[in-house]
């Protein structure tokens, strides 16, 4: 994906990410973004019929409602910053740079930036071709939107700064 836009809803997310599929060819890819000020950002890297890759940002938060993705297998690995991940029963898991997690379809957790960088990640996600890639539930099996207020999200404002910090 040639432009680099970390401001998107995710039906634009889903959008560029269908749009970067080329079966049979191989898509190349530099994970660079502009970083937020505040909230978080996502750029869509590439896709497949059932793979997704996603380079996210955060200032500070996360995806800080406990969720579970029913339909999608995903990874997250550490590129900057400091994750604190959360189980359903308060278990706690602290990812620095170059750590990762797998979390199956269906697993609960939720994460915040805990670090003293802008927590930057890397989200590699696979689900059945066709299946709702962004469908999210809460603990009660309710949907929780992603940029929704429930899910604290907060309007997004980029600063200067860039992963990875480019010489001047």
């Amino acid at each position: 994906m040639a432009d680099i836009k970390p401001l998107l809803a995710p039906e634009e997310i889903l959008q560029a990410l269908k749009e970067s599929i080329r079966p049979g060819v191989p898509s190349f890819f530099k994970l660079r973004t502009q970083l937020p000020a505040a909230g978080r950002s996502d750029v869509p890297i590439a896709a497949t019929e059932r793979m997704t890759v996603i380079l996210k940002s955060y200032a500070e938060g996360g995806e800080n409602e406990i969720h579970a993705h029913p339909h999608e297998d995903h990874v997250f690995v550490v590129l900057q910053g400091q994750a604190s991940f959360y189980g359903p029963r308060g278990e706690l898991k602290i990812a620095d740079p170059y750590d990762g997690v797998v979390l199956p379809a269906g697993t609960f957790y939720r994460f915040i930036s805990s670090g003293e960088v802008p927590l930057v990640m890397l989200r590699v996600g696979c689900a059945e071709a066709g299946s709702d890639i962004f469908a999210r539930i809460r603990l009660d099996g309710e949907p929780l939107p992603a940029n929704s207020t429930e899910n604290r999200q907060v309007t997004p404002v980029l600063s200067s700064k860039w992963f990875p910090a480019v010489a001047a």
